[in-house]
């Protein structure tokens, strides 16, 4: 039977360890995003525009194809969502602040989520 140290240490070590985990994936998710997340929810809006950036490469965005969004990458800034990796490629959405652009994203998700096979 463990100690309730023992039980504390295994516990920070695997609190420890989740940390880190999180910490990869939002470095992972956070590649083309290009505006600061700040807060509890910046693994939540990482996530959401990794997620956004997997469906515009399999469904493609209004007028532009996912053929154009797979050569070129998506990034996101404060006010748009280009292809390519700065500010300066093709708009596909253009935005008055950064939680506008967060909640689109956030919400066109949720709309694909009918779409998945």
């Amino acid at each position: 039977m463990q100690t309730q140290k023992q039980t504390i240490q295994e516990i920070e070590v695997k609190t420890n360890q989740y940390h880190l985990d999180n910490e990869m994936e939002f470095k992972k998710n956070k590649e083309n995003i290009n505006v600061v997340l700040r807060g509890d929810t910046k693994y939540y809006h990482a996530y959401q525009c990794a997620e956004f950036t997997k469906n515009v490469l399999k469904y493609g965005y209004d007028n532009i194809t996912s053929h154009e969004i797979k050569e070129k990458g998506v990034c996101f800034n404060a006010y748009s969502i280009n292809t390519g990796y700065n500010q300066y490629g093709r708009d596909l959405k253009r935005f008055n602040s950064k939680q506008e652009m967060l909640g689109f994203v956030i919400g066109y998700n949720q709309a694909t989520i009918n779409l998945k096979d």
